[in-house]
């Protein structure tokens, strides 16, 4: 008898901005294909980003000025994973990256956002599919626009609309930074 999976598609963001940036990306995208359940289909190029802290103006809204540049990146995979179990891989890869969540914003060695999983739209006091915020993020945006410029953030519209909207600087592409599956 054979079993058959479900492949769904999912968008992931990566950001570092302490120690081995790059290294610390680079070791986060292995992980994540490591272990059964995901299959790599594309992934972005790495940019550098000026760090970013709560939607502008709002009590939320923090400043980051004192810490150091990310580099990002966007990833987009195949999975048999149901998203809770994509949360757990996530964390899981944070946590032996040495991720430290002791204050909201602050610098980190490692981050893996979920940002789409299909055309789910979900929240949990766990997780919420579509990322709450990827729709105000050039960081993730103009990363995911390079490797899928037709793709729609579900309740908010095409990201080429959505990256549009947002301030230009601030995010630089690295052409001299490589990520490979």
């Amino acid at each position: 008898m054979t079993t058959t999976h479900s492949v769904h598609r999912a968008v992931l963001a990566f950001g570092s901005n302490v120690g081995e940036r790059l290294e610390s990306l680079q070791a986060a995208m292995d992980a994540l294909v490591d272990a059964p359940g995901v299959q790599p289909l594309s992934i972005s190029p790495v940019y550098e980003t000026r760090p970013f802290g709560g939607p502008a103006g709002s009590a939320e809204s923090k400043d980051l000025s004192g810490q150091d540049d990310y580099l990002n990146a966007v990833a987009v995979i195949g999975t048999d994973l149901t998203p809770q179990q994509l949360l757990i891989r996530t964390q899981a890869i944070e946590q032996a990256l040495h991720r430290v969540r002791a204050e909201r914003w602050a610098p980190r060695t490692i981050d893996v956002d979920i940002i789409v999983y299909d055309d789910l739209q979900m929240h949990d006091e766990e997780l919420t599919v579509p990322h709450m915020r990827a729709h105000e993020r050039p960081f993730v945006l103009r990363p995911w626009h390079d490797i899928e410029p037709e793709a729609v953030l579900p309740g908010r519209g095409p990201i080429a609309e959505l990256l549009a909207r947002l301030p230009d600087e601030g995010i630089e592409e690295r052409s001299d930074l490589v990520l490979q599956w």
